[in-house]
C-alpha cells in the first residue's frame, strides 16, 4: 500500500465497500442440513476472510452455539431462515462481544421472536439492524479518511521511509483501535441493564437509591456543620 499518496487511502476505502452483510432475499426459501449452512456461510461472507484458508462457521461452532443457548436447536437436524439470520448476527458480535455477552443479547430475543413468537417478524429485525449499519458505512469512511489524513502529518522527521511508514501504520492502528475500545466501553456499561434479570435489576436500583440517600444525608450534615461555624 502507498501510503504517502492518496493511492493507499483509496485502497482503505475499497476495502470499506467489500463488506456487505448477507441480504434476506439471498436466504434460500428451505430448511438446511448443518452442511448446507456452512457452505452457504462460507460463500457469502467470503469477503470478510482475513485469510482464504479460514472457516467462518464449522459444524463445532454451530453445535457450541446451540448447547450455549446462543442458537435454538435445529428442527429434525435442519436450521430455518430465522437460525440463519441468528448465525449471521453470532458472526458479526464475536468480533466484540464475549460468547457469555452474546447469549445475553440473544437469549430473550430468541425467546420473544424466534419463529413467529412476537409482533415482530426476525427477518423485521434483522432488516433493520442491517440498514441501520448500512446507513453508518458512509460515515465510517468519511472517519476513516480523516484518520488517514491526520496519520500522514505524522512523523515528517524520519528520513527512513520504512520507519516513517511503519510508524504511520502503527498510530493508524492505535487510532481504529481506540475508537472500538471506547465504543466497547459504551456497549459493555449498557449490557448491566439490558441483561441483568428483574431480582438484579431491583437489587440494583435499590442500592443506587440509598446511595443517592447517603450522599443527601451528608450533604446535609455539611450544611448544618457550616451553620453551626
Amino acid at each position: 500500500m502507498a501510503w504517502e499518496d492518496s493511492e493507499g487511502l483509496r485502497e482503505l476505502l475499497d476495502r470499506l465497500k467489500e463488506i456487505s452483510y448477507v441480504q434476506p432475499d439471498e436466504l434460500p426459501n428451505i430448511d438446511l442440513y448443518m452442511d448446507q449452512v456452512t457452505t452457504f456461510m462460507d460463500r457469502h461472507l467470503a469477503s470478510s476472510k482475513r485469510y482464504e484458508e479460514d472457516k467462518l462457521l464449522t459444524k463445532t461452532m454451530i453445535n457450541n452455539y446451540t448447547k450455549n443457548e446462543l442458537l435454538p436447536s435445529p428442527n429434525k437436524k435442519k436450521y430455518s431462515k430465522d437460525h440463519m439470520y441468528l448465525l449471521i448476527l453470532i458472526y458479526y458480535l464475536k468480533s466484540v462481544l464475549s460468547i457469555t455477552d452474546i447469549q445475553s443479547i440473544l437469549k430473550p430475543l430468541n425467546e420473544k421472536f424466534f419463529e413467529g413468537a412476537g409482533e415482530v417478524p426476525f427477518e423485521k429485525i434483522y432488516e433493520e439492524i442491517f440498514s441501520i449499519q448500512k446507513a453508518q458505512s458512509d460515515v465510517v469512511a468519511k472517519d476513516l479518511a480523516r484518520k488517514w489524513k491526520a496519520v500522514q502529518g505524522t512523523y515528517g522527521e524520519v528520513k527512513s521511509k520504512d520507519q516513517q511508514e511503519f510508524l504511520r501504520k502503527l498510530s493508524l492502528i492505535c487510532m481504529l483501535s481506540f475508537d472500538v475500545y471506547m465504543k466497547k466501553q459504551i456497549i459493555d456499561k449498557e449490557f448491566a441493564p439490558l441483561t441483568a434479570e428483574p431480582d438484579e435489576k431491583e437489587e440494583k436500583s435499590e442500592k443506587a437509591k440509598k446511595k443517592e440517600e447517603k450522599k443527601a444525608e451528608k450533604k446535609a450534615e455539611k450544611k448544618a456543620e457550616d451553620k453551626k461555624k
